[in-house]
């Protein structure tokens, strides 16, 4: 029996063959009855749109592709038991706080399911590309030439390949803020909630010398988290160049190494520590509260993203949380309105932020 195709689809529901492309990709730009006219179709002849065949006929695949930096927690494979061998379970204690086990990056896992979720809504596939221990461009081409657009974690890709590779597909970059280039942006409010968090601890909780903990160099948003940062010592008449800074790489591991080394040092600890993400803030918990030190009756602690462990850890952390599902969403919204109108102006779409007041920063003292 032949297999039916969309020519099949469209004599049968009465409309044209774009039209039961549109009902396919763009469901919610055709009409209720039109819709349920076409889905009626491929029910009753069990059609199946080939991706082959639909990027043969339009140039277009119905895949997006997001390339993502490094992620925490990937490892080496698990070894695979091949045929009728026994499988086997192993018995192992598990030390608290001994930095072997994975640790997921949740900002990205919250960004990813995003996407994911708006690509389905949008009539497309997304596939993923992740640069750990690989070659960033030479991932990033090959992924070029299966999709019809690429979303990419803003300075993740050297600049001149984006340029390269935007003459040929539509590209958008999440996070970071634009620097004159033709691209499109997707980001969130990373300066304005990390001055509100900042003019918080200096207005309100009379910190003069917070102390700021930066992720790795060449983060974008990083880079603005830490202006928010001195644009609000500003308003407070403190100079940020002259207060101590101190380098993490936004892993949980190097926030602990950054306690770590602080205790180490002796001495009096820093009134706040201001992380850079929250992953780097949980590892500072994670150390201060095995060393003894109390938070946040000897130190404040801060971290930014708004992950839901945050919420989990003890003291629950004061964060600024960013809509990291939908900074996901509105990057997939942005590629397919480029798709829709390829030689359109650069848009440049913000997120806003929310800081959450938690116990990590907030005394029963000062808690409001």
């Amino acid at each position: 029996m032949a297999k039916p195709t969309v020519y099949d689809v469209a004599a049968r529901a009465r409309v044209s063959i774009a039209t039961v492309s549109r009902v396919l990709r763009r469901p919610d730009l055709v009409k209720d009855s039109t819709k349920e006219q076409v889905l009626a179709a491929v029910r009753a002849l069990g059609y199946v749109p080939s991706a082959s065949a639909r990027g043969l006929a339009g140039r277009t695949t119905g895949v997006i592709g997001l390339y993502l930096p490094a992620i925490d927690g990937v490892d080496e494979a698990l070894d695979v038991v091949d045929g009728d061998a026994p499988a086997v379970a192993r018995v192992v204690r598990d030390i608290p706080d001994s930095g072997a086990s994975r640790v997921r990056d949740l900002y990205y896992d919250e960004v990813l399911r995003g996407a994911q979720l708006e690509a389905w809504r949008q009539g497309f596939v997304l596939t993923i590309g992740v640069g750990h221990g690989a070659d960033p461009e030479r991932m990033v081409r090959d992924m070029a030439g299966r999709v019809d657009g690429l979303l990419i974690v803003a300075r993740s890709v050297p600049e001149e390949l984006l340029g390269q590779l935007s003459g040929s597909i539509p590209i958008v970059l999440i996070a970071g803020p634009r620097h004159g280039d033709s691209f499109d942006h997707v980001g969130v409010a990373n300066a304005e909630g990390m001055r509100a968090l900042t003019a918080h601890l200096v207005s309100n909780l009379g910190v003069r010398d917070p102390v700021y903990v930066f992720g790795p160099e060449g983060s974008p948003d990083d880079a603005e988290r830490y202006a928010g940062f001195v644009a609000a010592l500003a308003d407070a008449g403190v100079d940020a160049s002259a207060l101590r800074t101190l380098r993490g790489d936004f892993r949980r591991e190097s926030g602990r190494a950054v306690a770590s080394s602080l205790i180490a040092a002796g001495g009096a600890l820093p009134r706040a520590l201001v992380c850079g993400n929250d992953q780097m803030a949980l590892g500072v918990l994670d150390v201060f509260g095995a060393s003894g030190v109390c938070v946040p009756s000897d130190v404040l602690v801060s971290g930014f993203d708004g992950i839901e462990e945050t919420r989990l850890s003890s003291p629950r952390l004061t964060t600024v949380r960013q809509p990291m599902e939908e900074l996901g969403r509105a990057a997939v919204r942005a590629m397919v309105d480029r798709l829709d109108a390829p030689d359109g102006a650069p848009i440049s779409r913000r997120l806003p932020v929310e800081v959450l007041l938690r116990e990590s920063t907030e005394s029963s003292a000062n808690a409001t």
